[in-house]
């Protein structure tokens, strides 16, 4: 069997959901488009793609994002249409912000309803993006001046799922700080079981000075603590374990509440802590971090006036504002470099992942202030490195995250960094309390497998 995948946009999480499924997939076929032009891509791919990708007996799934108008693909190659077709939405264009309303192209949305009603399977990314876009559907078809179609969202809903983005966490133990290597054990152990580890294996590995603070002995550590502490972490490896050592994901696929195990990053060993901080730990500047886009629809605009509020009355900080850049960037970044001035660590995008994941772990705080976000990677991968994440009480992120990590407003987020600059150490000594092991790949992988896995149709 072989499956076919198509990412007419690869880069940013398209690219790393395609790589790590090409890695994890066996016997896959993959043919991309850069990730630029984003208009033409989605216009045009399905034309590209039709004359690019060669005729074979051996394909069974079509796996491909919604940037590619699927219908059209279909239509162009019957010898497709026979295939399993999975459609996988990163976002939506129902409700993509714009900054005009007169500037939204129907045509984008329009393309993203007629491929769910070709696509066998509809997966979306969280549950936000899915009903975002499922009860949007009757009134973007409003938009039409007569003949609407009626009903689509009865046709579509039955073909969809959520399946979060898998994420692999890597061992990020080398970048990190003092203060944050112990909170890092959990997801670090969820790594050396994806290796095949085990618990005694990954216990016996983590050896801290006796004079750290951090653990002085691992096995007298577990043993000192509440019972439902040290019970929660053995279950949790042991699980995760058993995964990674059955011969197949079949028993593990079945078993709902194992795959959304409350398996806390940064929070398993989440008894007082008792880390030495030295006096430059106490006194360093509250290190903040914004890993995105440069584009509008991440507000920039937002982020930057509330650091100048913080620059103007006194406060200090340091900041590193990440992420990829595209064609247009918005203006508000060249003017606030100049206004933050030696506040600023890092700037622009890190083109080597240690370089990202260096500037993670030495950061404090990532905060998001988004008016668009359907999953989030980038706040997910902050996190893993320990980060104290700040977002929106909107979007995706209460699905995510927390309700004392969620602002409202912009004076709420202000006075959230208003307080953390004046007490750095606070946050630094906060044990975070989100549960990335949903979005891991090793428990995510199973049902990855499952759906690029069926059968073609019968009719082949």
């Amino acid at each position: 069997m072989s499956v076919l995948m198509i990412e007419a946009f690869y880069g940013g999480s398209h690219k790393q959901l395609l790589d790590l499924l090409q890695e994890e997939i066996e016997e896959c076929s993959i043919f991309t488009l850069a990730a630029k032009k984003w208009h033409w891509r989605s216009r045009t791919a399905a034309l590209y793609f039709m004359q690019t990708i060669p005729p074979s007996e051996n394909y069974r799934v079509l796996f491909t994002s919604s940037v590619l108008n699927l219908a059209e693909l279909v239509a162009l190659r019957p010898d497709l249409a026979k295939l399993k077709k999975v459609l996988y939405f990163h976002e939506n264009q129902l409700v993509y912000p714009v900054r005009k309303n007169q500037d939204r192209d129907f045509q984008y949305g329009y393309n993203q309803v007629i491929s769910c009603l070709v696509a066998d399977v509809v997966v979306f990314n969280s549950a936000f993006n899915m009903e975002s876009f499922l009860t949007t559907i009757g009134s973007f078809m409003k938009l039409i001046p007569d003949h609407r179609p009626k009903d689509l969202e009865k046709l579509i809903r039955p073909k969809c799922q959520v399946l979060y983005f898998p994420i692999r966490f890597p061992d990020v133990t080398r970048f990190l700080p003092e203060h944050k290597l112990y909170q890092n054990l959990q997801m670090t152990a969820i790594q050396d079981i994806e290796e095949g580890k085990g618990l005694k294996t990954l216990i016996a590995s983590r050896k801290y000075k006796p004079d750290d603070g951090l653990m002085r002995n691992n096995s007298s550590a577990l043993e000192s603590h509440p019972t439902e502490k040290q019970e929660g972490l053995s279950e949790s490896l042991m699980e995760l374990n058993h995964i990674k050592k059955s011969e197949g994901t079949s028993a593990y696929l079945g078993r709902e509440d194992k795959e959304h195990m409350a398996f806390n990053s940064c929070s398993m060993l989440s008894w007082p802590m008792e880390e030495k901080y030295n006096v430059a730990s106490k006194h360093k500047p509250l290190h903040i971090v914004w890993p995105h886009r440069w584009e509008h629809d991440k507000d920039p605009e937002l982020f930057f006036k509330t650091l100048l509020m913080l620059k103007e009355n006194g406060l200090t900080f340091d900041v590193s504002v990440l992420g990829e850049t595209f064609t247009d960037v918005p203006d508000i970044f060249a003017e606030a470099r100049r206004e933050l001035g030696s506040s600023v660590l890092h700037w622009g995008y890190q083109s080597s992942k240690d370089d990202y994941l260096k500037v993670l772990c030495m950061a404090d705080i990532v905060i998001s202030t988004a008016k668009h976000e359907f999953f989030g990677v980038a706040m997910l991968e902050a996190v893993h490195c320990g980060c104290y994440p700040l977002c929106p009480k909107a979007l995706v992120y209460p699905e995510i995250f927390p309700e004392n990590y969620l602002y409202t407003t912009s004076q709420q987020l202000y006075k959230k960094l208003l307080n953390f600059c004046k007490r750095p150490d606070l946050v630094r000594r906060k044990a975070i309390e989100v549960n990335l092991a949903r979005f891991s790949w090793v428990v995510l992988c199973g049902k990855f497998k499952s759906l690029l896995a069926a059968e073609a149709r019968e009719d082949l």
